[in-house]
């Protein structure tokens, strides 16, 4: 089955000679404005441009992700993905230690590609160089695997703990730690490929977080948007703030305008290997106005307009 190509560039409206910055202001302002709690009346609509927002910034913000998208167009995931479940690793050999014409492979190189007991006929000879046929097996350290995983926002915010299935049956159980972002990296020592005669390989969890409505990631801050009503963004009041646990009271100042933004501090994301540090809980506020006024509420607003004829 094709795999749909998406121009991620053209999703967030950027060049594809874009810088990091350029990226991350069209991705915040994109965000903020397809925000699902920004679009009551189309909710399923901004939901899906959200999420696919958030699927274009997660890879043109990541070096290495976007190489292999400008490089693989569609096929990116593929050749990000190979050789993480023990499928042959090309890119050993593109480089290629050529040696009279051919590249040169071993009889453990051809298993880690066709298996244990690949028949090594005058195909292989061919196709790899005559030394592949004859060479011995060598003692080696098993091979790395890369395992992708994905966690909620809030399971990234906690910590959380997954069963995995490793290729030769067992099944492990690791712990992810708390404050985990998109391509972030975690060892599990001795997890990997079974080595010849020597050491197992390592397993390398590869995080994916998942997009959350109520809360656009950036590093380790939160941003999210909050109504206030006129009255409490005019004369100043509380409102309700909700957390990735818990909720939160948040004062609003007299006189604070519409998309004004308020800090929560420490409310954001536990740092990545120091949960003893946290980012900050940034409100956007949004003014709601309100509705089905009275004749005393009119009149009362015309007596106020009439006190400030310069903002007629």
């Amino acid at each position: 089955m094709a795999v749909e190509f998406k121009d991620y560039y053209e999703v967030l409206g950027v060049p594809k000679d874009a810088d990091e910055k350029a990226i991350k202001v069209a991705y915040r302002k994109l965000a903020r404005k397809h925000h699902p709690d920004v679009n009551p009346t189309n909710k399923a609509e901004a939901e899906s441009r959200f999420k696919e927002i958030n699927e274009a910034y997660e890879v043109l913000s990541d070096k290495d992700k976007r190489a292999k998208y400008d490089q693989f167009g569609a096929d990116w995931q593929r050749a990000q993905q190979s050789g993480q479940t023990g499928d042959f690793d090309w890119s050993r050999y593109q480089a290629g230690q050529q040696q009279g014409g051919y590249t040169r492979y071993t009889t453990e190189d051809l298993q880690d590609l066709f298996g244990e007991g690949a028949p090594f006929s005058d195909f292989f000879t061919h196709l790899f160089g005559a030394e592949a046929a004859q060479a011995q097996p060598r003692a080696a350290r098993g091979r790395d695997i890369e395992q992708p995983v994905t966690v909620t926002l809030a399971e990234a915010y906690k910590g959380t703990v997954r069963r995995l299935k490793r290729a030769d049956g067992p099944t492990i159980e690791v712990k992810i730690p708390p404050g985990v972002d998109n391509g972030s990296r975690m060892r599990v020592k001795g997890q990997g490929m079974t080595g010849r005669r020597g050491q197992p390989g390592d397993l390398w969890l590869v995080i994916s977080v998942e997009a959350d409505p109520r809360f656009v990631r950036e590093g380790n801050d939160l941003h999210t948007r909050v109504q206030v009503l006129l009255y409490a963004a005019m004369l100043g009041g509380e409102v309700t703030v909700p957390l990735l646990e818990g909720k939160a009271r948040l004062r609003i100042p007299a006189e604070t305008q519409p998309g004004s933004e308020l800090r929560l501090k420490g409310q954001g994301m536990p740092v990545y290997g120091d949960t003893g540090i946290r980012g900050n809980l940034y409100v956007a506020i949004d003014v709601r106005l309100p509705t089905r006024l009275s004749e005393k509420e009119r009149a009362l607003l015309k007596e106020l307009a009439g006190m400030r004829p310069e903002e007629k």
